[in-house]
C-alpha cells in the first residue's frame, strides 16, 4: 500500500494535532501554542508544546518530536500504516486501495467488522439481562469485578437455538453473514444451521485497532470442549493473534507478558499488568513472537507451573530458536508447582508476581536448566549427550552470529562446570553442586543480587567513562556489545545504551551528564537511579580517567581502547585454551594436560584489566 503525501496532508487538515493530543494530554493554549506534561516522560514542569499551525508537537526535555501521526505511534505503539489507518478512520476518509481485488476484500472485512460489533453488544447486553446471572456469578467467584468484565466487553451466550440470529436479524445482518462471521454453523448433513456459541461466557477477541475480529467462548455447563474459538475468517487468522495485545500494546514500555489462556489475561490486567497477552489455545507461533517483537525486544512467558505448562515453554523456546534476531528474544518467569497466573495473583499478590517477573530467566538461562535440571551428569558419556544436546540446540538458530555466541555460552558452561579445576575471580560461581547420583538439582536464580569481586570496581569505571562520555558508546558500540559484564545491573545500563547508540554520536564530550540527558532514551526507573548513582551529584569514581572533572575525551577514549584490547585478549586465551582442552580430551596425556594448564593460566592472564585495582568496596 503506497499512502502519498496528499492523503496525509487531508488527515492533517482533517485531525487538529491538539484536538487529538488532548485527549491523552491536559494542555493550555499559551499564545499560537498549546503545552503540558510530555507524555513519554515523567515531568513536572511542562515542556511538551504542540503547535497546530506548523502541525507538529515538541518536548524540549526529552527530545520527542513529530506530527499527527507520529504521536499516535508513540502512544499506541503501532506501526506506520496501522497509525494512518485509524487516523484515516477519525477523519472520515477510506483508505487507498488501488487494487480492485483488494478494495472487494477490504469490503467484505468491513461487513464483518460490523457483524462481530453488532453480535458483541448483543452478548455483553446478555450478560447484563436476567440470563447472564450464572455468568456473573461465575466471574464473581472468579474474582473479576464488573468494571474489568467491561474493558474486556464480556458477554454471555445462552443455551438456546435461534436466539443470535433473531436477536441480528432485527439489525437487517443475514444468515449469510452470520455463517462468514462464524457466528454460526451448518452442519454436515445440511440441516437448519445454529449458534456456535451456546451456555458460554464470550470473550470478544480484538485486532491491534481494537476492532472485534472473533470470539473466545467458555462452557459454564457439562460438556466439551471447555473452550472454543471461532473459526478462522477474512479478518481471523488463530495463529497470528493474541489475546488483549489491543490492551497491551498500550501499557507496553519495557515488556509483555505472555501468559496461557483468557482468564489468566484478565486477571494480570485487573492486578494492574496491563500488558498481558495469551494465545487462543494454541501454541505460541512464530508469528506470534513477531508481532510482540515489533513492539518489545524481550516479551516474558509466564505459563502453568505443571508440567505441561513447562512443556509449552519449551516447545515455544524452541520454535523461537529459527527467528531469533540480534536484540530480540524471550525471557521466562516460572510459577510454582500446580500455579497459573491467575492462582498465584490470588494466594500471593500483585507484587509478588512483579518480582517473579523482574526474575524471569532469559532464553539461554532456560534452555541449559531444562537440559541439565534432573538429569545424570555423572560420566564422561553423559556429558558428552549433554553438550551434543546442547550443539543441536545451538544449531538451530539461523543467524549466524547469535548461534555462535549462543555455541561459546554453552562451552563455557560446560567448561565451568565439568572441566576447569578452580573458579577464576569473577566468574559466574555454581549454585550447587550435584548430589551423590550425578543428578543436578534446579539453580536458584540469581537475578538482583550483588556481585562481589574485583571485575566489578572496573566495570564499574568502565560504565563511568562511557555515561560521562557518551559519544564513546556510538564510537565503539560493536566493540562494547563483546563485553561480558558479571555486575547484572551494569549488563542492563550496557544493553540500554548500545541499543540507542546512534543518539550519543553528537553528544558534546565536555557537556555535564546525568540521568537526565539518557531519560528520553531509557525509561526503566532503576537504570536511570543507577546513572544518578555512577556519574550524578556526590559520584565516587574508581578510576580518575572516568571523572569529567579530573579527566578529558581523549583519556577517556585511550581507557576504553585499553579496555577494549584487553577483551580481544581475552577472547584469544579463551580460544587457546578451548583448542587446549580438545586436545587433551583427544589425548589425555601428561604433556597435553601441561598445555591445557597453562593455557588456562594465559587466559586468566588476558582476562583481566589494566586499570589499578580500586577500593573493592566502592561499588554502588
Amino acid at each position: 500500500m503506497t499512502i502519498s503525501n496528499q492523503f496525509l496532508d487531508e488527515i492533517r487538515a482533517r485531525l487538529p494535532l491538539s484536538q487529538l493530543v488532548g485527549r491523552r494530554v491536559r494542555l493550555i493554549r499559551q499564545g499560537r501554542e498549546f503545552s503540558g506534561l510530555c507524555p513519554f516522560h515523567n515531568e513536572k514542569t511542562p515542556s511538551f508544546t504542540v503547535n497546530d499551525e506548523k502541525a507538529f508537537f515538541h518536548c524540549f526535555g526529552c527530545g520527542a518530536h513529530g506530527d499527527v501521526v507520529g504521536f499516535l505511534m508513540r502512544m499506541d505503539n503501532l506501526t506506520f500504516p496501522e497509525a494512518v489507518e485509524r487516523l484515516a478512520e477519525a477523519a472520515g476518509l477510506e483508505m487507498p486501495i488501488v487494487d480492485p481485488q483488494a478494495r472487494a476484500k477490504a469490503k467484505v472485512r468491513l461487513s464483518l467488522y460490523n457483524v462481530l460489533e453488532a453480535a458483541t453488544a448483543w452478548f455483553e447486553a446478555e450478560l447484563r439481562g436476567s440470563r447472564g446471572a450464572k455468568a456473573r456469578a461465575y466471574l464473581s467467584d472468579r474474582g473479576i469485578s464488573k468494571a474489568t468484565s467491561t474493558r474486556f466487553r464480556l458477554g454471555w451466550a445462552a443455551d438456546s437455538r435461534g436466539a443470535v440470529k433473531s436477536a441480528l436479524a432485527s439489525k437487517d445482518i443475514s444468515e449469510a453473514q452470520l455463517i462468514a462471521a462464524g457466528l454460526v454453523t451448518t452442519p454436515e448433513d445440511g440441516g437448519e444451521t445454529y449458534e456456535r456459541f451456546r451456555g458460554r461466557l464470550i470473550f470478544p477477541i480484538s485486532d491491534p485497532r481494537d476492532r472485534v475480529i472473533a470470539f473466545g467462548g467458555r462452557l459454564l455447563g457439562e460438556g466439551r470442549p471447555k473452550y472454543l474459538n471461532s473459526p478462522e475468517t477474512p479478518v481471523f487468522q488463530k495463529s497470528s493473534v493474541l489475546y488483549g495485545l489491543s490492551l497491551a500494546r498500550q501499557a507496553a514500555r519495557d515488556t509483555i507478558i505472555i501468559t496461557e489462556g483468557y482468564m489468566d489475561v484478565i486477571a494480570l490486567h485487573q492486578a494492574g499488568f496491563a500488558n498481558a497477552v495469551a494465545p487462543l489455545g494454541t501454541a505460541l507461533t512464530e508469528r506470534h513472537m513477531e508481532s510482540v517483537w515489533r513492539l518489545v525486544s524481550d516479551p516474558i512467558l509466564c505459563f502453568d507451573g505443571d508440567e505441561a505448562g513447562q512443556r509449552a515453554a519449551l516447545r515455544a523456546a524452541e520454535r523461537a530458536l529459527p527467528v531469533l534476531r540480534p536484540g530480540h528474544s524471550l525471557r521466562f518467569a516460572s510459577l510454582p508447582p500446580k500455579e497459573d497466573p491467575d492462582s498465584f495473583l490470588a494466594g500471593s499478590g500483585a507484587e509478588k508476581f512483579r518480582e517473579l517477573c523482574e526474575n524471569a530467566s532469559t532464553m539461554v538461562d532456560f534452555l541449559w536448566n531444562r537440559q541439565v535440571v534432573g538429569r545424570r551428569l555423572d560420566t564422561p558419556e553423559r556429558r558428552a549427550g549433554l553438550k551434543s544436546d546442547l550443539q543441536n540446540i545451538a544449531g538451530r538458530i539461523d543467524d549466524k552470529t547469535i548461534r555462535r555466541f549462543y555455541e561459546r555460552e554453552f562451552d563455557e558452561r560446560i567448561f565451568q562446570r565439568f572441566l576447569r579445576t578452580g573458579a577464576r575471580s569473577g566468574q559466574r560461581k555454581r549454585q550447587s553442586a550435584p548430589d551423590r547420583t550425578g543428578v543436578e538439582p534446579p539453580l536458584s536464580n540469581t537475578l538482583g543480587k550483588d556481585v562481589s569481586g574485583t571485575t566489578i570496581p572496573r566495570e564499574k569505571s568502565l560504565m563511568q567513562t562511557l555515561l560521562n562520555f557518551p559519544v564513546l558508546i556510538s564510537e565503539s558500540h560493536i566493540q562494547l556489545a563483546a563485553f561480558e559484564l558479571h555486575h547484572i545491573e551494569y549488563a542492563a545500563l550496557m544493553k540500554a545504551l548500545l541499543e540507542n547508540h546512534e543518539k550519543w554520536r553528537t553528544h558534546r564530550s565536555d557537556a555535564t551528564t546525568d540521568a537526565s540527558v539518557f531519560g528520553s532514551e531509557i525509561h526503566d526507573e532503576r537504570l536511570l537511579s543507577l546513572i544518578d548513582k555512577l556519574v550524578g551529584k556526590g559520584a565516587k569514581y574508581a578510576d580518575p580517567t572516568a571523572n569529567p572533572r579530573q579527566s578529558d575525551i581523549a583519556k577517556a577514549r585511550a581507557l576504553v581502547a585499553s579496555m577494549l584490547k584487553n577483551v580481544t585478549n581475552a577472547e584469544i586465551g579463551r580460544n587457546r585454551s578451548r583448542a587446549a582442552n580438545i586436545a587433551y580430551q583427544n589425548d589425555m596425556s601428561e604433556e597435553n594436560w601441561r598445555i591445557f594448564r597453562a593455557a588456562i593460566e594465559r587466559e586468566q592472564a588476558a582476562s583481566r584489566w589494566t586499570i589499578d585495582e580500586p577500593d573493592s568496596d566502592d561499588t554502588p
